[in-house]
């Protein structure tokens, strides 16, 4: 059962560079972020940042857009799953908004590479005592058995 339930999405952010010369082969390079943010009463904000660009020439083709996402999750969750959960819900949504934009500005529709976070390690802060600033003793290593 899902921890998470998407409520809103929208594209907060687009910039899109479409300068390729005709019959030029380009070579993709992508980079994503995800953050949440919490907010009160079982809320939080997915937000998730795609950067696609030419490796050769970033200034001929380049497309760069935020993502965000209101969510509303079980009382209780652990961060590190609604991490994962919330990126897995949004991220079909920032696909499918690649390719459409990519296709309809008359080029090969782009089809941005799915990334697995829930094998990779997801670090966070804690805030430190009397909700100060973080220290390195406040550091999460949530899958750190010691």
């Amino acid at each position: 059962m899902a921890k998470a339930n998407l409520k809103a999405f929208k594209v907060s952010k687009l910039q899109f560079t479409n300068q390729i010369k005709e019959n030029k082969k380009i070579e993709l390079g992508f980079s994503y972020s995800y953050n949440v943010k919490y907010a009160k009463n079982n809320t939080c904000v997915g937000q998730f940042v795609a950067n696609i660009v030419d490796k050769s020439d970033p200034e001929e083709f380049s497309i760069n857009a935020t993502a965000e996402s209101v969510f509303v999750y079980e009382e209780g969750t652990a961060k590190e799953i609604l991490h994962v959960e919330t990126y897995n819900e949004i991220f079909p949504y920032v696909r499918a908004f690649v390719t459409t934009i990519t296709s309809n500005a008359g080029i090969p529709p782009i089809i941005i590479p799915f990334i697995d976070i829930s094998k990779k390690e997801i670090y966070r802060f804690e805030m430190g005592k009397n909700d100060q600033p973080p220290t390195a003793d406040d550091f999460v290593n949530p899958y750190d058995n010691n």
